[in-house]
């Protein structure tokens, strides 16, 4: 065992909280722009003439841009800097924003909501890195998680609930117009108090690039398109049998290449790739959440959009408290323990709507729910983050960050696919005496898949993070397994 020094940070104590504020921001945005518009899609299809399926693009262009493009974004945020990437992105992130606003056709809005999702490629990554760079000691680290985790789990509640009120007050284009004077707020205060970072000029592994690119879009693609033409539809299986095919050629590229994209050691180390894995499957149940719950309040409840944004509130709220208290305990608890809580909570939560029927009350059937699931993704979202990105050089944390975002879009993305059919399937096999109370009870269904499906992951990862974040203790990764370049080392080792 080794015990690593920790490298002292760039910039002193109080401006770096403030740079936590500003690179928090950044990721705010970048969280809330995919469900920020969800709302206004009935708005923007009226004014702009689009069906119900050209307005589902809205959402995808950016999805699809930012998954696909978020390896890429991490290397290239590694290769000129973390501060200079974030301040890159801001702007192109604002540009894209200003047109999309200022949009009056589909394809225009389309291109933009791309170049959103293609500049948030590079934002997300470069600000893991910064945190990871801005706070080396375990126990301020845990902090920063925490607030960085605060950002992760309630920033989609956020969009929901802004993008109502704009749309409902202004009018959608706000949806889109408001990120310019917070991405121009945040490049200013950015100069102001971020650290410079170095650049790590390496050759850009174009070859896997491509592979990865190709690979998370078709993959992301065939999960969204499962959902209107269902499994077995040809586009659906050649998009899907696409992405994995693209996605084993680019993992087996990794293995021999010189300069790989994605070095296999970064997800392959038990403690980072438990990480991953909890964040997959945290945000499969949070996804599922959000599709079942925002169904059932707005199709049997009567909720209208902006009232079921609303709902959302308590969920942002515990997430918040939950990812707080994560924070102060995560250097204190085996980090196994603590994402194996934050899934047994969400499974709780998930658990709890299969209670649903017709008549369920908003008090008794959903909050609940909303309240357990937002403590288990707020307790395990600043663990899984700071996990994330632990003892990687700092050369690569860009592309360490970037791996991490990408496992929350796999699991969003499947989330809402995998639970739909299955909400899908249960309503069409229900002899319900009524429409309703079919439709609820293929919600059930699918809430009770996704609570086994958390509970079962949770007993993984257990087993599989050994790590404790303490000041000393040590880290479970030989020296000769790094590259060399400074670290971000905070991981203690678990007696086994």
């Amino acid at each position: 065992m080794r015990t690593p020094a920790h490298t002292p940070s760039p910039i002193g104590d109080r401006r770096r909280w403030w740079a936590l504020a500003v690179i928090a921001l950044g990721q705010l945005m970048v969280v809330f722009d995919v469900t920020i518009v969800n709302v206004a899609l009935p708005t923007i299809g009226r004014d702009l003439g689009v069906s119900e399926s050209g307005r589902s693009w809205v959402i995808s262009a950016y999805t699809l841009a930012f998954a696909g493009l978020l390896l890429a974004g991490g290397k290239i945020a590694d290769n000129l800097g973390a501060r200079k990437a974030f301040l890159i992105a801001l702007a192109g992130f604002a540009a894209a924003s200003a047109a999309g606003g200022a949009a009056t056709g589909l394809a225009t809005l389309l291109a933009a909501r791309a170049g959103q999702g293609a500049f948030a490629a590079l934002l997300a990554p470069a600000a893991m890195s910064m945190v990871a760079a801005t706070f080396p000691g375990p126990r301020e680290r845990g902090r920063a998680f925490a607030v960085f985790g605060v950002v992760m789990g309630g920033g989609a509640g956020v969009g929901l609930v802004l993008g109502g009120v704009l749309t409902e007050h202004l009018s959608w284009h706000w949806t889109l117009y408001i990120n310019v004077p917070l991405a121009l707020f945040a490049g200013l205060a950015a100069v102001l108090v971020l650290p410079a970072s170095p650049a790590h000029r390496a050759r850009v592994d174009m070859v896997g690039a491509v592979l990865a690119t190709a690979g998370l879009v078709a993959l992301i693609y065939g999960s969204s398109t499962a959902i209107a033409h269902g499994w077995a539809a040809p586009v659906t299986l050649s998009a899907l049998g696409a992405g994995i095919v693209l996605l084993t050629a680019f993992a087996t590229v990794q293995t021999r290449v010189r300069h790989p994209l994605l070095p296999p050691r970064i997800v392959t180390d038990r403690n980072r790739g438990g990480a991953y894995l909890a964040f997959v499957l945290v945000m499969i149940g949070m996804s599922g959440m959000f599709l079942l719950v925002s169904y059932y309040l707005q199709t049997i409840a009567g909720y209208t959009a902006v009232r079921a944004g609303a709902a959302f509130l308590p969920f942002a709220a515990t997430t918040l408290l939950a990812s707080t208290a994560a924070g102060r305990v995560m250097t204190r608890l085996r980090t196994g323990t603590l994402l194996a809580i934050g899934l047994l909570l969400a499974a709780a939560g998930l658990a709890w709507l299969t209670r649903l029927d017709v008549g369920t009350g908003y008090a008794s059937g959903v909050l609940p729910a909303l309240l357990l699931i937002g403590a288990g993704v707020g307790a395990l979202s600043p663990v899984a983050a700071n996990l994330a990105t632990l003892d990687v050089p700092a050369h690569q944390a860009g592309i360490a960050g970037a791996a991490f975002n990408v496992s929350e879009q796999v699991g969003a993305s499947a989330g809402v696919a995998v639970l739909n059919t299955i909400a899908v399937t249960g309503t069409a096999a229900h002899p319900a005496a009524s429409l309703a109370a079919g439709t609820v009870h293929g919600y059930t269904v699918a809430a009770a898949g996704a609570a086994a499906l958390l509970a079962v992951g949770a007993v993984a990862v257990m087993a599989l993070v050994n790590a404790r974040l303490g000041t000393d203790a040590a880290d479970t990764t030989p020296p000769t397994e790094m590259d060399a370049g400074q670290r971000t080392p905070v991981l203690a080792s678990s007696t086994r």
